[in-house]
């Protein structure tokens, strides 16, 4: 039975592991990599079943409005390990995740993925939220936003920018 938790200071090298697997190459481990080193207020959540087999991370975005920045959360990445993919593991994730933001009074998430897979969750295209992305030349269908508070999105929208380690990554 596989288990979402809290990620913990011993399991940095089997999230390295679950990365570098699901992404075939290292780029997403390394930047997992600094971003626990730098940011105090990401939520790093695991799948265990007998080892580690899944990954997610939520770290903070703000979205620069005309009254001033709003603060969400951005998840990237979300992995799973190739032989364990198609079993639920990446939505258990993601609902975990988005449970424990919505019970911190997180107002939105945002994603940059599959507009096939983050729907599901209630994911929609974020350009209908008023939000941009901070990267030229990603599909409209693919930049997403998740509402948390309705009431603390009324009106916002700006360009959703994630944390200056992103931009390292490229």
């Amino acid at each position: 039975m596989t288990t979402i938790r809290p990620e913990r200071p011993e399991d940095a090298p089997d999230v390295r592991r679950v990365n570098e697997l699901a992404f075939g190459q290292p780029m997403e481990a390394e930047l997992v990599e600094r971003l626990r080193e730098s940011c105090a207020e990401a939520l790093s959540l695991v799948a265990e079943d007998e080892e580690i087999v899944g990954h997610i991370l939520f770290t903070p975005v703000v979205v620069e409005t005309a009254s001033g920045p709003r603060l969400g959360m951005g998840l990237a990445p979300m992995a799973v390990v190739p032989e364990r993919q198609r079993e639920g593991i990446g939505s258990h994730l993601v609902q975990r995740g988005v449970e424990v933001l919505r019970e911190r009074g997180c107002p939105f998430v945002v994603v940059v993925g599959h507009p096939e897979y983050y729907p599901r969750f209630g994911f929609t295209p974020a350009s209908t939220r008023g939000l941009i992305s901070q990267w030229l030349g990603i599909p409209d269908a693919a930049f997403m936003v998740l509402v948390l508070e309705p009431d603390a999105m009324a009106g916002v929208s700006g360009v959703a920018r994630y944390r200056a380690e992103f931009e390292e990554a490229d």
